[in-house]
């Protein structure tokens, strides 16, 4: 059946609006101002869906605009209907105001460096909509799948762009409520008489130093660095240690706040152990594009941020 046999075909679409806004205003001039026309104009559209109807809608009488039966069976159809049409434009046009980006991070990354800073990008940039994807696998930075990356490593990453962004040696940390409880925790030797936290070794991320790293670059060769529950994310090992349970190892970068506030302790003034690896910031080659740049410069800029704290503690 072609469209002009079609007995259901739609009513010119400047009748309906001016029909619902008359109605929703019972004036024609306030729907005039409204779609910015003349009133003379909504009133000929009103007639002309009328005509369509085959029979009148409204009503002129001393106090506005009164809606008929049939009108009235109307009006609120077509103003969800609008409603609809308006929530769909919102849909197609809505990204077009905000540019989106996509950022592969590691999970612990994600929850205990990027995401607590969030809020201070989109503050910066509420134009800019981040999809931050938590995973382990070394996302497709050359082939486009995301746009900027962060990985730990030592940056030997075909194709792509790579510069260190958040060092990653390790300090021990605990609750403060073990430096002083019954075993005190004054000491590295004093970690003989305490839980040690260890995060295992993931095939899909390089390996960081772990507690016999630590404890044999102190030469504490009497502490077994074997013994200890294990988490598979550092902020995992993280909780744990807030919690009062032990001691483990995590980078500086990552519990800088907490430190600060007093949520957790560095029980040794020396206890940094340094490592070749770090979390590196991983980036196309080429040009990006302005949202990328502005992700990134904001980055670089958190991160300088943070070695100064660094300095401090």
């Amino acid at each position: 059946m072609s469209q002009d046999s079609d007995p259901r075909k739609l009513p010119p679409l400047n009748a309906l609006k001016a029909f619902e806004a008359a109605a929703r205003l019972s004036s024609v001039s306030l729907a005039a101002k409204e779609l910015s026309v003349t009133p003379g104009a909504v009133s000929q559209q009103v007639r002309l869906l009328e005509d369509h109807a085959g029979g009148p809608l409204v009503r002129r009488e001393a106090g506005g605009l009164v809606l008929t039966e049939l009108g009235a069976r109307l009006q609120p159809v077509l103003r969800d209907a609008f409603e609809h049409m308006k929530r769909a434009a919102d849909i197609i046009y809505g990204p077009s105001r905000r540019q989106s980006l996509s950022v592969s991070v590691p999970p612990s990354f994600a929850v205990r460096w990027l995401v607590p800073r969030m809020a201070r990008f989109s503050a910066q940039h509420p134009e800019i909509e981040i999809w931050i994807s938590a995973d382990m696998q070394l996302a497709d930075i050359a082939g486009g799948r995301a746009d900027v990356a962060v990985r730990y490593g030592q940056g030997d990453y075909p194709g792509v762009r790579t510069e260190v962004l958040v060092e990653a040696g390790v300090i021990p940390i605990c609750s403060p409520s073990l430096l002083h409880g019954p075993k005190p925790l004054a000491t590295p030797a004093d970690l003989i008489n305490h839980t040690l936290i260890h995060v295992g070794r993931s095939t899909l991320e390089e390996p960081r130093p772990d507690w016999a790293a630590w404890l044999g670059s102190r030469k504490l060769d009497q502490i077994d660095a074997t013994l200890g529950p294990r988490f598979d994310q550092t902020a995992f090992a993280i909780e744990d240690a807030v919690h009062g349970r032990g001691v483990a190892l995590a980078p500086r970068a990552f519990v800088a706040a907490d430190l600060a506030s007093g949520r957790l302790a560095a029980p040794f003034a020396d206890g940094y152990l340094a490592t070749d690896n770090a979390y590196r910031l991983i980036t196309r080659r080429g040009a990006l594009r302005p949202e990328a740049q502005a992700f990134v410069a904001w980055l670089r800029a958190e991160a300088a941020a943070d070695a100064v704290v660094k300095d401090e503690l």
